[in-house]
């Protein structure tokens, strides 16, 4: 019985939570999930990250689809400030295209509070489509940006490589 019952469970809540908007599925019919983790600050769940792909694994040239679901209230700003700093600290250094690219995540990223959730597809040939729940909010056709931005996660560089080995499947 208790058994059912977590089965039960699972299934409600990946059937909420583990799923990608609609919309954003139709750019490529057959998406699944290869991966997913969470992200903590000093112990503190920020938010889950789950990785999702075509076919065999991910592949940088995509399509392939990150959704962050936040655990907390997080300012829009923070969010934004947050990844220009993981930008800079991946190398990226040009400061007229860092200003450029903080204006494409401003647009993209509101305020979240917890159980929101932001969703970047990568669009290969076109660049990143950014869903906020089902709500589109920014499509931005700057391939440079769109490789770098999933560089956050996905870039053997990154700054939280367990996250990274559990959204690319290499890790459980």
């Amino acid at each position: 019985m208790l058994r059912v019952l977590c089965l039960l469970l699972i299934s409600l809540f990946a059937g909420s939570v583990f799923a990608l908007p609609e919309a954003a599925r139709q750019n490529a019919p057959d998406w699944r999930a290869l991966g997913q983790g969470e992200m903590r600050w000093f112990g503190l769940r920020l938010y889950g990250a789950e990785l999702w792909v075509r076919g065999a694994g991910w592949s940088r040239e995509g399509p392939f689809a990150l959704k962050l679901t936040y655990a907390r209230e997080i300012p829009g700003g923070r969010i934004v400030d947050a990844s220009v700093g993981e930008l800079r600290r991946l190398g990226y250094r040009d400061e007229v295209q860092l200003v450029r690219w903080r204006e494409h995540m401003t647009r993209a990223f509101p305020d979240v509070r917890a159980g929101d959730s932001i969703t970047g597809v990568f669009l290969p040939g076109r660049g990143v489509q950014f869903w906020f729940g089902e709500q589109l909010r920014a499509e931005v056709t700057d391939l440079e940006f769109a490789r770098a931005f999933f560089d956050i996660w996905l870039d053997p560089r990154t700054r939280e490589p367990a996250l990274r080995e559990r959204l690319l499947g290499l890790r459980g």
